[in-house]
């Protein structure tokens, strides 16, 4: 894309040290480069803001519930996007993501059941078989041709009876993978022979930084697949509103769907009137905004692909989606690399949080100017070990 053609500048500098924010607040006080949590420092479309500050202006905010609207342009996204054609009683509207999983743990399997979750993934995946009281077992993200992907018949081996639940993350948090079709018919398969449900975490689904790779939803690719799902989507990764709370279960079961709301009824609120407000307006009116923050991205994946795999002892494979590297530092001469690159100036996301501690995760939702420091930092730390 062309330079003259931007509508939307990305390497504008937000300052969110006064904003409350998670990420930045962390490191308070301290010169640590915030580049751990999965939040972007873009700020959102200008239709979202634009539609926030209408809504703020009207006064009252009181109980609310999804607009027709809303539902609508998530029903014809699916179909234009994916050719998955949805009905409207499938969505359910969650106030996060993590909720929604943690819900599929409890909804999805019976007590003593198992739960099947990618490892290293996401923390939340481990956490919900914890916290549902069910039996783990972790299939181990491997490299296959330069993409991380479950070894699912690993995992199949350590299955005892039949039933229960398959945790997915595609695109693959951390690590970046895009499941094919072939892939994701192989996974039906696994569910079928074992009996299991899926809850499919497909948050960072608008995320392609690859322009020959497309998302599938898990659900899309046969009645089976759709009959025996949770697809958990959300606007938060993609528009940078994360903090509003705004998500969506897709369950075409009806069974399924009501085991799901039963769960939840009493225990999980509802959805904020500013939430769906965001959200509606970055679903109708975000699309130029999202295909320039593609680009960006691609180009920071670029950037710090060349430059990490220069360094000494780190190792960084493609990333086909989303904005965070899952950086390799094994062959690097240090104990805990979270804690040495802290030290540095980088505060990272510690692979020991999604299983493999020899390893890093980095956000490189940021501007160029930090990115660029960050790797500056990263590179003098490593320099000073020789």
């Amino acid at each position: 894309m062309d330079a003259s053609t931007h509508q939307f500048n990305f390497d504008k500098e937000v300052d969110r040290t006064k904003s409350h924010s998670d990420k930045w607040d962390k490191y308070k006080g301290q010169d640590i480069l915030p580049m751990w949590v999965a939040d972007s420092d873009f700020q959102s479309p200008p239709a979202v803001i634009d539609a926030l500050q209408e809504r703020v202006s009207h006064g009252v905010f009181g109980y609310t519930h999804a607009s027709d609207t809303l539902t609508e342009i998530f029903v014809d996204r699916m179909k234009s996007r994916y050719n998955w054609d949805i009905q409207p009683e499938w969505v359910v509207y969650l106030p996060g993501l993590v909720c929604g999983l943690n819900i599929a743990a409890r909804a999805l399997t019976d007590e003593g059941q198992t739960i099947i979750s990618p490892s290293p993934i996401y923390p939340p995946f481990i956490s919900s078989a914890k916290f549902a009281e069910r039996p783990l077992v972790k299939a181990s993200v491997k490299l296959k041709d330069g993409r991380w992907m479950p070894d699912l018949e690993e995992a199949g081996e350590q299955l005892s009876g039949k039933g229960g639940l398959l945790q997915m993350c595609n695109p693959l948090n951390p690590g970046g993978t895009v499941y094919t079709r072939k892939e994701l018919e192989a996974t039906l398969a696994f569910a079928e022979k074992h009996d299991l449900f899926v809850c499919s975490d497909e948050i960072h689904c608008d995320l392609i930084l690859d322009g020959g790779k497309q998302h599938i939803p898990f659900a899309s690719i046969s009645e089976s697949a759709e009959q025996r799902s949770v697809t958990l989507m959300a606007p938060s990764k993609t528009f940078n509103i994360a903090g509003l709370g705004a998500s969506i279960a897709i369950i075409p079961n009806a069974k399924l769907r009501q085991r799901f709301s039963k769960i939840k009824r009493g225990i999980v609120p509802g959805v904020n009137v500013l939430a769906f407000t965001a959200a509606e307006a970055a679903y109708q009116h975000g699309e130029a905004w999202l295909q320039e923050q593609l680009c960006y991205l691609a180009g920071h994946r670029d950037y710090l692909m060349q430059e990490i795999n220069a360094l000494p002892g780190m190792k960084l494979e493609h990333i086909e989606a989303t904005y965070l590297a899952w950086i390799d530092c094994s062959e690097l001469a240090v104990d805990n690399p979270h804690r040495f690159f802290e030290e540095a100036g980088v505060g990272l996301s510690p692979g020991l949080d999604f299983g493999n501690r020899k390893f890093v995760r980095l956000n490189f939702g940021c501007t160029r100017k930090t990115l660029e420091e960050a790797v500056r930092r990263m590179k003098a730390a490593i320099s000073s070990l020789s």
